[in-house]
C-alpha cells in the first residue's frame, strides 16, 4: 500500500469484511469499487485505477464484498443481489465515519461488480452520485437501470465485441445520463499496453465532472 493507503475493517451484514482506504491529503469525493466475481480488494487493476483518482483528488475504498465465508460458496459470487446490498451495507459505514461522511459519492465497478453498482446506485439515489463500469455487465442489473439516477459512464473495450453489445443494451434501458466510452484495441481485462491508463483517466474525468462542485 502506498503512504495514502490504510487497511480498514468493516462489519458489514453480521461478517468482517477487510478494505484499503486511500485518502489524498484534500480529499474532493470518494469512490467506492465493486470488484467482479472471483477478484479481491487486492485486484491490481483496481489498484491501479485507485491510484490514478488520488491524482485527482479522490479517495477510494477497495474492499471485499463478500466475506471469508460467503466466497467459499462459489455461487455468491455471482449474487448480484447480495453484492448490491453489501455495497448499501457499505454505504452506510462510510457515512458512519466522520472523515468521509461529507464527502460525495460514487461507485466504480469492474465485470459483475458493475450491475451490484448499479442496482445498489438505484437504491441510494440521494447519496451516489455517479458510477463508472470498466468492462462491465450493466444488463445483469435488469429492472433497477431505469431506476439508476446517478450519471453512469460505461467503459468498454473495443475488441470485447459481445460486452459492447451488452453495455449498449443496458444504457438504453437507462433513463439517467449515461455515456458508452469505447479504448480501441482493449479485451475484457484491459491488459493491452496503456488500455487500463486510458480506462482509468476516463474514470478520473468524469468522478471530476460529477462529484466535484462547479
Amino acid at each position: 500500500m502506498s503512504d495514502a493507503e490504510r487497511a480498514v475493517q468493516m462489519r458489514l451484514g453480521g461478517g468482517l469484511h477487510e478494505g484499503i482506504l486511500g485518502m489524498p491529503r484534500q480529499p474532493r469525493g470518494l469512490v467506492v469499487f465493486a470488484h467482479g466475481s472471483g477478484s479481491s480488494r487486492h485486484s491490481a487493476r483496481n489498484q491501479f485505477v485507485a491510484r490514478q483518482l488520488h491524482e485527482v483528488g479522490m479517495g477510494t475504498l477497495l474492499f471485499d464484498l463478500l466475506s471469508e465465508e460467503e466466497d467459499r460458496v462459489y455461487e455468491n459470487r455471482f449474487d448480484i443481489d447480495r453484492l448490491a446490498e453489501r455495497l448499501v451495507q457499505a454505504s452506510g459505514w462510510v457515512a458512519d465515519q466522520p472523515e468521509l461522511a461529507d464527502l460525495p459519492r460514487g461507485y466504480f465497478g469492474a465485470s459483475t461488480g458493475a450491475a451490484a453498482a448499479l442496482k445498489a446506485a438505484a437504491r441510494l439515489p440521494d447519496s451516489v452520485r455517479a458510477v463508472v463500469s470498466r468492462g462491465g455487465r450493466p444488463d445483469l442489473a435488469g429492472e433497477a437501470l431505469p431506476q439508476v439516477k446517478a450519471p453512469t459512464l460505461l467503459i468498454v473495450g473495443g475488441a470485447d465485441t459481445q460486452v459492447i453489445e451488452l453495455n449498449s443494451w443496458a444504457r438504453e434501458r437507462m433513463r439517467a445520463t449515461s455515456e458508452m466510452a469505447i479504448v480501441p484495441g482493449a479485451t475484457h481485462l484491459f491488459e493491452e499496453p496503456g488500455t487500463l491508463f486510458q480506462a482509468a483517466q476516463l474514470a478520473a474525468d468524469w468522478f471530476t465532472r460529477w462529484l466535484v462542485p462547479a
